[in-house]
């Protein structure tokens, strides 16, 4: 069986590296700053590994992290394009 890690904790990383922000991540998922640092505490934890570094007010991923970044993206594209693919008539007779 594969290790999956848990969702939200992944799209908290996700938004977070892209925006390097955890400010700004937050306003993207609509939840608390402190909600996105928390769930991204908990994708470290359970990686065992850093994923970004917090130098005051700034955010920097470290190797890990930037190297999870594009596969994450990805996966959350193909899931978002398959979702949509639901909203459009079915092409079947």
């Amino acid at each position: 069986m594969r290790r999956m890690p848990p969702l939200n904790p992944l799209r908290a990383f996700e938004a977070t590296a892209r925006h390097l922000s955890m400010s700004r991540a937050a306003n993207e998922l609509n939840v608390t700053q402190g909600a996105v640092s928390h769930q991204v505490r908990a994708l470290e934890s359970t990686l065992k590994v850093p994923l970004c570094h917090r130098l005051g007010g700034t955010l920097q991923l470290t190797a890990q992290g930037a190297a999870l970044l594009p596969t994450v993206t990805r996966a959350f594209g193909s899931i978002a394009e398959a979702v949509s693919l639901l909203a459009e008539p079915s092409r079947e007779g």
